[in-house]
């Protein structure tokens, strides 16, 4: 198996702190055979001063994660809203995205079990095979190589994705690609399958609604288009394919707190 090779990606999920402070997070694109399987690897990794605190946050995928650190491990289910995390002190953390097909096998049963929840990461041999490879060097690229190798390994055994595993795949692949699908009934109809169908899909399989899903990917564009110098939010909103300003400014404040303004508004 080809080995997890170092990436750069634009991560537009990630909105920092409020200070436009983010720690250097290492990523690293999946082994090919697991790329039905993996989205990507992401570890970051930070020293703070005494006393000092940073909250980082993430507009959430539709997908299940684990994160393994030097102090916990955890199984995250897909969020709804923003995911938080406050970081103090000096620390490591080694983050798994998978792809929506295997959230049935990592929740074992229906993923919306684990929407908005979080609970301890079971496999205790693969939490400490890691922070053993890890160790007290989290600045080594050949530790952190090894330590994402591990996770491959373990990955290896929730194979092979099944047909509608591939199937869900495909439709957030879409949603998530193509800025032209704004409705629920465009994804029905680019896939042959009722509204109702895609519904129980991504229930079972993701864990939240299609309507969703839509929405989220427009967030994700948002907060991308706001980190631009002096964004227009009228141009913002209709390129996104909200009726008006009001009702965009309302979706991006119920998930991250801000209104557009306010969120442009911060350092980057």
């Amino acid at each position: 198996m080809t080995g997890p090779r170092s990436i750069d990606p634009t991560e537009r999920a990630h909105l920092l702190d409020e200070t436009g402070y983010t720690p250097p997070i290492h990523r690293y694109a999946p082994s090919p055979p697991l790329a039905d399987a993996v989205r990507r690897y992401w570890m970051p990794v930070w020293s703070l001063p005494d006393g000092a605190t940073s909250v980082q946050r993430v507009l959430q995928y539709p997908v299940c994660l684990t994160v393994i650190s030097h102090e916990y491990a955890i199984l995250v289910g897909p969020s709804s809203g923003l995911s938080t995390q406050e970081l103090a002190g000096s620390g490591w953390a080694l983050g798994t995205m998978f792809q929506p097909a295997v959230g049935t096998t990592l929740a074992d049963g229906p993923v919306d079990r684990l929407t908005d929840q979080v609970v301890p990461l079971p496999d205790e041999a693969l939490v400490a095979r890691v922070r053993a490879t890890i160790g007290d060097d989290p600045d080594d690229p050949a530790r952190r190589v090894e330590a994402v190798a591990a996770m491959e390994e373990w990955i290896a055994g929730l194979l092979p994705i099944d047909e509608e595993g591939l199937l869900v795949n495909a439709i957030v692949e879409h949603v998530e690609g193509d800025p032209a699908v704004q409705r629920v009934s465009q994804v029905c109809e680019k896939f042959a399958i009722t509204e109702r169908t895609l519904q129980r899909l991504t229930a079972r399989r993701i864990g939240l609604s299609p309507k969703w899903l839509v929405q989220r990917r427009r967030l994700h564009e948002a907060a991308e288009r706001l980190s631009d110098a002096g964004p227009d939010l009228a141009r913002v909103a209709a390129d996104l394919g909200y009726a008006d300003q009001a009702h965009f400014g309302r979706d991006f404040k119920a998930v991250t707190g801000l209104t557009p303004g306010e969120f442009a508004a911060e350092p980057r």
